[in-house]
């Protein structure tokens, strides 16, 4: 029984993000991954690939989140690996705030589900063209993190 409704708010996500999109002329990459069973290991990196070739613009990087009311923390610590062009590679320690102080969500959607968005960087200007790989790792010290469903990486120009 419980199945039925977290396929119909997957088809009704990817439908919205669909519909988003689809009209979102700034949108450079955007991709989401789905977590197997909302139960993301702490081995399980989760890769983006991009290609960049405008050195000129400016582009926000947007980390997203969708999580179940079962996840137990108020926020969620990330490893962000980024490789470059070139073969180096940076990595940023990254901190999302999912709930309040009072643990109320965050988040937009109806139900127990609830979709993020955050900033990660503002105003970058990319220096080199070419492919990017951002790897994404939970860092919360736990080898089964339960309640994170889906994780994506949007990048639009500025």
């Amino acid at each position: 029984m419980n199945r039925i409704p977290e396929k119909i708010t997957r088809l009704l996500l990817i439908l919205l993000v669909g519909i988003t999109c689809s009209c979102d002329s700034n949108r450079v990459f955007e991709e989401h991954v789905a977590i197997k069973q909302g139960l993301w290991s702490a081995r399980n990196k989760i890769q983006f690939d991009v290609t960049i070739s405008d050195l000129v613009s400016r582009y926000n990087v947007y980390l997203n989140v969708r999580n179940g009311q079962e996840y137990p923390y108020s926020n969620l610590y990330l490893f962000l690996d980024t490789k470059f062009p070139d073969g180096q590679v940076a990595r940023d320690t990254v901190e999302l705030t999912l709930a309040d102080y009072d643990g109320r969500w965050l988040g937009s959607g109806m139900g127990s589900v609830k979709f993020s968005k955050f900033l990660f960087q503002k105003g970058v200007q990319f220096k080199q063209a070419g492919n990017y790989t951002f790897n994404l790792e939970q860092a919360m010290r736990v080898n089964a993190l339960k309640g994170i469903y889906d994780i994506g990486l949007r990048i639009e120009k500025q």
